[in-house]
């Protein structure tokens, strides 16, 4: 026996969304429009100087990071990625998850620390936050495709909203992770809840937010492919064509430049964060 009862969500989040496209259409250009330009940029820095170049950029910043190993595995990993003709596109990918991930950070990490600071902003951002890690991925592009049209801003827009809930709650797990009798010195000593914040509880839950940086990074690169079915381009583009044309060559040339890059982000936030749980911190 069917019923009657419906109770309709669908149509609801169709109304708010024409309301917002049209009372933001402007909003929305301004914002395209800057995410572009960022975009564009970054990737024009990345692309317009030879390969070599930035191989060479990067397995400094990896040998630095973390020793000559990390260097040489990704000046070698790095030339896998030119052999295979996908070097512009790794790039282009590259560019894409460093804007999502700068994004995401600025927006989490101070919601983390405003959830730390009050339990009701807690109690508030957590039920958010699930939400946004158990809401499908792809259901993220329906309405950035519908604000922001084809290409690779949608791709943006909907990976900061799907990685940024990591960042938050690292941020937040270390900052009430810092030893209280720490805090309570800096308080018997008259410095200010700011300078507490900032002397004493980001150095030593640094370790900790690095840790949720770099989940915010490796979950912008699972959004790769989703992203690449809106226009996005890049590694995503390549393999959503090889799904497409069932060419398990180039999904997996495609696949192999992902791991790579997603390896080396990986390795070189991971060292930054270790390296900086062993630096002292300073009193207030």
């Amino acid at each position: 026996m069917e019923s009657n009862f419906r109770i309709p969500l669908g149509e609801w989040v169709e109304v708010g969304l024409d309301w917002l496209t049209t009372t933001f259409d402007s909003v929305f250009d301004i914002i395209r429009s800057i995410f572009v330009g960022a975009y564009d940029g970054l990737d024009w820095l990345l692309t317009t100087p030879p390969f070599w170049v930035i191989i060479v950029i990067f397995a400094a910043i990896a040998w630095w990071a973390s020793g000559w190993k990390l260097g040489v595995g990704t000046a070698i990993s790095f030339t896998i990625i030119v052999g295979v003709n996908q070097w512009e596109n790794a790039m282009d990918t590259l560019a894409l998850v460093a804007i999502a991930t700068v994004v995401a950070v600025v927006i989490s990490i101070p919601l983390g620390i405003w959830a730390a600071s009050s339990n009701r902003a807690s109690g508030v951002i957590k039920p958010i936050l699930d939400f946004m890690q158990t809401m499908p991925a792809m259901v993220y592009l329906i309405p950035a495709l519908v604000m922001f049209r084809v290409g690779v801003v949608p791709g943006i827009i909907a990976t900061i909203i799907f990685a940024m809930a990591p960042g938050v709650r690292f941020t937040e797990l270390g900052i009430r992770g810092v030893d209280k009798e720490v805090v309570e010195a800096g308080h018997a000593f008259g410095s200010s809840p700011g300078r507490i914040l900032r002397q004493i509880q980001l150095p030593l839950a640094r370790p900790t937010i690095m840790a949720g940086i770099n989940q915010v990074i490796m979950l912008s690169l699972s959004m790769v492919v989703i992203a690449g079915m809106v226009g996005a381009g890049g590694l995503g583009g390549d393999i959503v064509a090889a799904l497409n044309r069932i060419d398990a060559g180039l999904g997996f040339e495609a696949g192999i430049a992902v791991v790579i890059v997603a390896i080396f982000l990986d390795r070189v936030t991971a060292s930054f964060g270790s390296n900086s749980s062993r630096k002292p911190s300073k009193s207030a």
